[in-house]
């Protein structure tokens, strides 16, 4: 940055760096931008506050370190009545594990069972059939035509996966997915106020549904995780309706983070496969690449593009003055492309071995994160053993967003 930029200035050129993040073209391609981010410095000051951080090396530092907490209520609350952080979605959010800092965090960790492998494997036993489900419908469709991968199976999978596992009447999954599409937005990067205004509807009615779950779980309690987790929370809680709460506040967390995000994982590690010939021929002829090909597939271009995290005290942060209570934004998808961390950062490269930071770090690693990988895993395996090689008829189109990306369509006719 040259000596004669000032303040001002600098301002008015992040603005119109984010301007473009938030257009058809920034959304299709935000990498451009990032690197034009990255070349103001690598932690510089966020023109609505905070700091924006695009190195991998800070990003991953914060996320391991206790020090960075998350945006909890407190916090939410001290930003004022008007401020999208109190939002009536963005405070049903900060009460779930998501939002919690330590102890409460812990505790409510603990509430959640294990998710050892042993969980993972429960929760991934019908994944195979499901899949096998969903490309019999695809080929199908795709005999008249071309198909939407993403609505036909991206979508579908991760839905069919978290419901499957709660017990949720497969009815409900269409209307839990749009709801879940919806309430993200509050956790969106300065989402609008009409973004705000679907968010809290769609958390109200997520809401809703859950504790009609939960009521309905405590009634009839069975086999599932939802009846475990009211035992559990009956002996730590001795207030039955705070216990009920809790429950609530555990399914809220669970299923958008399910749904959400592994869709996104799902539709951008297929777009990736389609988009290039030589991929699918490469994994077709070595399948034991998959696993490494789902990992450069979650750096190359990850479901959460930003993290935010709050100093604790005052602090320096490689060299920047943080103060206590002040937010930085970790720029997750940027520092994947970060040149001090990886050869050649643009490159898709299936061979690269090397870490990400796709599922977070720290005390809020993605717990899901285990079982995402298993899906698209799976999915690719047996893309690649009986389907003809998929090819992409047009680019996609992607949601309005800056943090949560989110593949609208995946269009593929059969060669």
């Amino acid at each position: 940055m040259g000596s004669g930029t000032t303040p001002s200035a600098d301002r008015r050129a992040t603005v119109s760096l984010f301007s473009r993040l938030r257009t058809a073209e920034g959304q299709a391609d935000p990498f451009p931008i990032y690197a034009e981010l990255r070349a103001r410095g690598t932690i510089s000051p966020a023109p609505w506050g905070g700091h924006l951080v695009t190195s991998y090396h800070a990003c991953d530092q914060v996320l391991r370190n206790g020090f960075w907490l998350e945006a909890d209520t407190d916090w939410r609350a001290q930003q004022g009545p008007r401020s999208r952080w109190n939002a009536p979605s963005s405070r049903e959010i900060s009460r779930t594990l998501l939002a919690l800092n330590p102890p409460e965090h812990t505790r409510v960790r603990r509430s959640f069972g294990t998710f050892d492998r042993a969980d993972v494997e429960e929760i991934g036993r019908p994944v195979s059939r499901i899949i096998e489900r969903l490309l019999d419908t695809l080929h199908e469709r795709l005999r008249s035509g071309e198909a939407d991968f993403t609505a036909l199976v991206n979508e579908e999978l991760p839905v069919a996966t978290i419901g499957g596992w709660l017990g949720l009447p497969s009815a409900d999954w269409p209307r839990l997915r749009a709801l879940t599409h919806e309430q993200v937005f509050s956790q969106e990067l300065l989402p609008n106020a009409g973004q705000v205004a679907r968010s809290d509807a769609a958390t109200a009615e997520l809401r809703t549904y859950f504790t009609e779950l939960v009521r309905e779980r405590r009634a009839h309690p069975g086999d599932d995780p939802v009846s475990a987790w009211i035992r559990t929370w009956d002996e730590l809680e001795p207030d039955r309706d705070k216990a009920d709460e809790a429950v609530c506040f555990l399914a809220l967390f669970v299923v958008p983070a399910a749904m959400e995000t592994t869709a996104t994982m799902l539709s951008s590690t297929v777009l990736r496969l389609v988009e290039d010939p030589e991929r699918w021929s490469l994994l077709a002829e070595h399948p034991d690449l998959v696993h490494e090909f789902v990992e450069e597939a979650l750096r190359y271009d990850p479901p959460l593009h930003l993290i935010g995290r709050v100093a604790s005290d005052d602090c320096l942060l490689e060299g920047t003055e943080v103060r206590a209570g002040e937010m930085i934004y970790l720029m997750t998808g940027a520092a994947h492309r970060d040149p001090a961390r990886y050869t050649d950062p643009e490159s898709f490269d299936p061979w690269r071995k090397a870490p990400h930071l796709a599922f977070g770090g720290g005390i809020h690693y993605c717990l899901g994160a285990p079982l995402a990988r298993m899906e698209a895993q799976t999915l690719l395996h047996r893309m690649i053993a009986r389907l003809p090689r998929l090819t992409v008829v047009r680019r996609p189109a992607w949601a309005p967003r800056v943090a949560f990306r989110r593949i609208l369509n995946l269009d593929v006719p059969l060669t």
